[in-house]
């Protein structure tokens, strides 16, 4: 086995203990333990109980708040537009231009109702609809996340959704400008100062102030993860995320300060990320390392991204391309990284992974940002059955069905013989009612 060092684990695949060390690595559960759980069950039947004045006890108390009213924790639409007038015009166009980007790339995404004619006239098809109302979570206080608020709403926008609701929790009172920016110009309807588990369920059941919505996306801490999923099939969710994840593939040929600065750009979140570098070089790796050890006393988050590093990083040393990819499809990263000479090749084996970042000059961060695609993105292995948000989470489809007589005739025998298989009588009935005699 290859020698540990303080900062990251380094290991190879020919390691006796490689596939037990990895399962550990990898190993996370995104939601809390009994007496989490247990804290959120009585904050959302207390919103559910007592409504707007549930929210204004939890609010206070959470957030060191001193309202007395719903109306304090409410920013109309006037405030929002206030707040971009108000930014530096250089942070103002990098919105512009990173919501642009987004709006543009989602368009593509958005489906088509369809139908089409039997020869018999009968006519089959599926009507997509936009939800109704959803509600967008987004971290306050120092984790505020303007790039959030465009991930979430704009795919809900474009998808035709009639009101987007967004909480954001300000802990102290504090405001983050550039989120409330964001919220303007990625139409966001109505804004509440709320957070935690009491924000979802407010946005699950509704109360005097905050309307009830149909889907709840967006990041949060472990009880708003734990909220999510508890309030599941009273609204819809987007995902029980976990934290941020990179895996990088790299051939040796970029580099190596790159590499760790992308390693470090996931690090940094906090100290459960995960940052992975996967090489079948062994000087190259050896040199990561190098780069690794001389930036981290550079960064202004080094203790974050070493305690996440050494907790949940590793540098992995394999055969050579082809197990490379195993590995990939073995993790189902949330992002990947393709720092090699011929990515499209690569990508053909690619089979999980949440975003594919292809090429040496491709940075995860660039996604984070203003690429467009989605930023939101399965985490914990979950990439291998679920996709990027986009603006089919906003949408639902209807299936259409219209008989002609003939197709009623036609159809109507074969749902008799099945329906009189499985002794629903009536069911068997009501097809043979439309039978041609």
């Amino acid at each position: 086995m290859m020698s540990q060092t303080t900062t990251i684990a380094r290991f190879t695949t020919r390691d006796a203990d490689f596939d037990a060390r990895l399962d550990a690595l990898l190993a996370w559960e995104g939601v809390s333990d009994h007496e989490i759980s247990a804290r959120v069950a009585e904050i959302i039947e207390a919103v559910r109980r007592s409504g707007d004045a549930a929210l204004i006890e939890y609010t206070n108390r959470f957030d060191r708040l001193s309202a007395t009213a719903m109306s304090e924790l409410m920013i109309g639409p006037e405030r929002l537009e206030t707040a971009f007038a108000s930014i530096p015009a250089a942070q103002r166009e990098a919105l512009q231009q990173a919501a642009e980007r987004i709006r543009i790339y989602h368009q593509r995404q958005k489906p088509e109702s369809w139908q089409y004619q039997e020869p018999d006239g009968t006519m089959l098809g599926q009507k997509v609809t936009a939800l109704d109302r959803v509600g967008i979570y987004v971290p306050g206080g120092k984790a505020a996340y303007p790039s959030s608020v465009l991930m979430n709403a704009l795919p809900a926008h474009v998808a035709g959704v009639r009101e987007i609701v967004m909480v954001v929790p300000t802990p102290d009172g504090v405001v983050n400008e550039l989120v409330l920016a964001a919220a303007h110009l990625a139409g966001v309807d109505r804004v509440f100062t709320l957070g935690g588990a009491q924000a979802v369920a407010a946005l699950a059941y509704g109360t005097q102030s905050v309307p009830r919505v149909d889907k709840i996306v967006g990041p949060g801490n472990i009880y708003v993860a734990t909220a999510k999923r508890a309030v599941f099939g009273q609204v819809g969710i987007d995902m029980i995320a976990g934290p941020s994840e990179i895996l990088v593939v790299s051939d040796a040929g970029t580099d190596p300060d790159w590499l760790a600065m992308d390693l470090f750009s996931q690090a940094e979140h906090d100290e459960d990320a995960q940052a992975i570098l996967v090489t079948w070089d062994a000087e190259h790796l050896e040199a990561v390392l190098a780069s690794i050890e001389r930036l981290l006393p550079t960064m202004e988050r080094e203790a974050i991204i070493r305690e996440s590093l050494a907790r949940r990083g590793a540098l992995i040393l394999c055969e050579g391309p082809e197990q490379a990819v195993e590995l990939i499809n073995r993790i189902a990263p949330e992002h990947l990284e393709l720092s090699v000479e011929s990515p499209q090749e690569m990508v053909e084996g690619v089979r999980h992974a949440g975003a594919i970042f292809m090429g040496r000059h491709t940075a995860e961060v660039l996604g984070d940002y203003c690429a467009g695609p989605n930023h939101v993105l399965p985490t914990s292995g979950t990439a291998r059955f679920s996709s990027p948000l986009g603006v089919y989470d906003f949408q639902k489809r209807s299936s259409l069905i219209q008989c002609s007589p003939e197709g009623a005739d036609t159809l109507g025998r074969t749902a008799s013989v099945l329906a009189r298989g499985e002794s629903l009588t009536a069911h068997a009935r009501s097809a043979e009612n439309r039978l041609k005699r």
